[in-house]
């Protein structure tokens, strides 16, 4: 099938990427000439595993292409993805101008039937916005091409994107056409060979059910936080409560790992919009608004855990922070825990020593040449001589890391373990004086 994809960001590289390894022609589109350069040099915009060796080998075999030229991607394929972001608005709803001016785009250079994806994250009722603005570009045309809007919401976790696209554990399209139906079940047959996992639903249903997936799984998150607040109150282990609630199978083990709090492009974003679709249609969020309020909150509980330490003066004192980004294997920093407790610490006087085996370039971006952040090539140069060790990140080369040789870099034998990645005993005896989340630590 000749498939386009608009928007070459996390999502439409990895659609595009994908559906290409499995036959398909596909052309992604983006309007940032640097970024469509880029990717036809080979170079990659993102970190994701594997990203950059599928691109590559998809475009050696011609069923890969990126362009600026939206007109000849949109009259060329018979379906076109919509993958283009959707940020927060100033009053935290989805902002659709993007989305809408692909729709407008694609209204203009409609040449026959095609079958329009929105595979961004979008608010319930979107297809229909994205209908009416098509069909009235056509009318500005005196076109009368057929065409169907379909729902298809992305489900990828950042780091393992390509299992989750080639693997799915369900592929959810929202369409009330059956000939859009057969359309796309054609495009993912190959996912779906071994079990077929195409779930058919109503368009509006396959909207809401991309909200709900990532409000809940915030929601689980969220909840053991709390839980793990209220074991350090009265002296449990939440380490041990979670492996005793997770053993339950209809409660699982996924996403019930206590820490600073979610970070990332989805989950603050999405439970955001679900809070103000619930206002918008006069329902309540009471659930969703305490789960963005804890995880506000928990994103401070290790800087409160360093102020209770070392006082509210932090001026010269030196902190190595292991991890930058929201979660391993990804250079994502947005509304990651290590922007606010980096500022936090800056705000006191504290000086950085960061280290993230991705991120780095980003955490750059965002805070610019700040004179007390400095970036280390090495894990443990960026513990040399420093007041503490703050774990932020649980990248997988931090999971045993040489202790003896952390405490003898250290001035001050002090870690902040914000993943609860190390024993407490194991710290006391090699002694540190250790910090984790909801458990016995000193």
């Amino acid at each position: 099938m000749k498939i386009s994809v608009i928007g070459s960001g996390y999502v439409g590289l990895v659609t595009g990427a994908c559906l290409s390894d499995v036959g398909h022609i596909v052309t992604c589109v983006d309007n940032n000439k640097d970024k469509i350069d880029m990717l036809n040099r080979g170079e990659m915009p993102i970190f994701e595993k594997g990203l950059k060796e599928l691109v590559q080998n998809n475009v050696e075999d011609n069923r890969l292409f990126f362009t600026t030229d939206i007109k000849k991607a949109t009259e060329n394929a018979c379906v076109i993805f919509i993958a283009v972001g959707t940020p927060p608005d100033e009053d935290g709803s989805a902002d659709l101008q993007y989305v809408l001016a692909v729709a407008k785009d694609i209204g203009n250079y409609m040449n026959g039937y095609k079958v329009v994806v929105d595979k961004s994250t979008v608010p319930v009722g979107t297809a229909d916005y994205v209908k009416s603005t098509i069909a009235d570009v056509l009318k500005s045309r005196n076109a009368d091409h057929e065409f169907d809007v379909v729902s298809n919401p992305e489900f990828l976790k950042e780091g393992v994107a390509i299992d989750d696209f080639m693997k799915p554990d369900r592929v959810v399209i929202g369409t009330e056409s059956e000939r859009a139906k057969n359309l796309m079940h054609e495009v993912y047959s190959a996912f779906t060979i071994q079990h077929d996992r195409i779930i058919f639903m109503g368009i509006r249903s396959a909207e809401m059910t991309k909200y709900a997936a990532n409000a809940m799984l915030a929601t689980k998150i969220s909840f053991m936080n709390e839980i793990s607040r209220l074991c350090e109150e009265v002296n449990a282990d939440v380490e041990d409560v979670r492996t005793g609630i997770g053993s339950d199978h209809r409660i699982g083990y996924s996403f019930i790992y206590p820490g600073i709090g979610y970070g990332g492009s989805c989950f603050p974003k999405d439970v955001k919009a679900l809070i103000k679709i619930a206002h918008k249609h006069n329902s309540t969020a009471k659930i969703l608004e305490a789960v963005e309020e804890v995880n506000d909150e928990q994103k401070l509980v290790m800087v409160e855990k360093i102020v209770s330490h070392f006082g509210e003066n932090l001026k010269d004192k030196v902190f190595a922070l292991w991890g930058l980004s929201f979660k391993p294997m990804t250079d994502d920093m947005r509304e990651a825990p290590s922007r606010v407790i980096i500022r936090e610490l800056i705000k006191r006087g504290a000086k950085i020593q960061a280290y993230d085996p991705e991120a780095m370039k980003e955490s750059k971006r965002i805070f610019g040449n700040h004179q007390n952040i400095k970036y280390f090539d090495d894990q443990y140069d960026a513990v040399k001589n420093a007041d503490a060790l703050v774990l932020i990140t649980e990248w997988r080369q931090f999971r045993m890391p040489d202790f003896e040789k952390v405490y003898l870099l250290l001035k001050e034998k002090n870690i902040f373990d914000g993943r609860n990645q190390y024993e407490p005993d194991q710290m006391k005896k090699i002694g540190f004086t250790y910090y984790c989340i909801g458990r016995p630590s000193k």
